[in-house]
């Protein structure tokens, strides 16, 4: 079975959605569950798991009521304010939503650095294991520092890192990345998803080749248990189709078994998101 790990739904507007910058104008429409559902029945791909995309309790509560209505919608990972005064009754109220399976923050949209070490938020990410929720890591190259620090603080939640935290691959840039995403995979909690890279290459020539460095360092880092494929579509469209994404990662894991090959295609996704 192969499952998205990684991917989203809106109803494009201007105002909310300002980070589609100029570059990224393709993206500038809705995006839903039917355009989806063609682009997996053509690449044989068996379900996902909904992100957010907006920081808004309506956005997970959206992304909830189109995994209703669409059956291969198999987990959302929704927003709540993990820093408010009412969390844990508002995690209490989404205990009757089987298919919230954790939260986001746009870390990688906070001016403080330390952002995830703020008190506040650490109490907040301290209640999610109680309910059974995991948390997925947003962040730039330059906030792994504070990342290593937030993991060692929770052992027991579950987390994983979108996106592979977002090398500079355009720039060439990997060392500092590499150190830092070694010490975050010592920490077995801790997952990464294979996703969202070929837009941090130059969309228009980056290849698989400049992208295997990147992989090959979170393979050997996380192991193919810890690794989740995720074609982070829309998103993805800006720099290449699904075909090229999805290909990217599978023609890169050819060289492990296939009980590997499969782990990263959709049952690491099945155990982590509890799907």
């Amino acid at each position: 079975m192969i499952i998205d790990s990684h991917q989203h739904f809106w109803h494009y507007e201007p105002a909310k959605h300002a980070w589609i910058d100029d570059a990224m104008a393709v993206i500038r429409k809705d995006f839903e569950p039917t355009d989806l559902a063609k682009v997996y029945k053509e690449h044989g791909v068996d379900g996902c798991v909904a992100v957010q995309a907006d920081q808004t309790i309506a956005e997970t509560d959206f992304l909830l009521k189109l995994s209703d209505e669409h059956d291969f919608i198999k987990g959302v990972v929704g927003w709540i304010d993990l820093r408010g005064a009412d969390l844990e009754s508002q995690l209490e109220v989404y205990q009757s939503k089987p298919k919230l399976k954790g939260f986001r923050h746009v870390v990688q949209g906070e001016p403080d650095p330390n952002f995830l070490l703020r008190p506040n938020f650490l109490s907040g990410i301290s209640l999610l294991k109680k309910y059974n929720y995991t948390y997925d890591i947003l962040i730039f190259p330059h906030q792994l520092g504070a990342t290593l620090e937030f993991v060692k603080q929770f052992p027991n939640q579950k987390f994983v890192i979108d996106h592979i935290a977002k090398p500079y691959i355009k720039d060439g840039f990997y060392d500092g990345w590499a150190v830092l995403m070694k010490e975050i995979a010592k920490h077995e909690n801790v997952y990464c998803k294979v996703s969202g890279m070929i837009t941090e290459a130059d969309y228009n020539l980056w290849t698989p080749e400049q992208i295997e460095p990147y992989m090959q360092l979170v393979l050997e880092a996380f192991g193919p248990e810890r690794l989740l494929f995720g074609s982070d579509w829309p998103v993805c469209l800006v720099a290449g189709n699904y075909k090229q994404v999805k290909s990217l990662v599978t023609d890169f894991i050819l060289k492990l078994s296939e009980s590997e090959q499969k782990q990263i295609m959709g049952m690491n996704a099945i155990n982590f998101y509890n799907l």
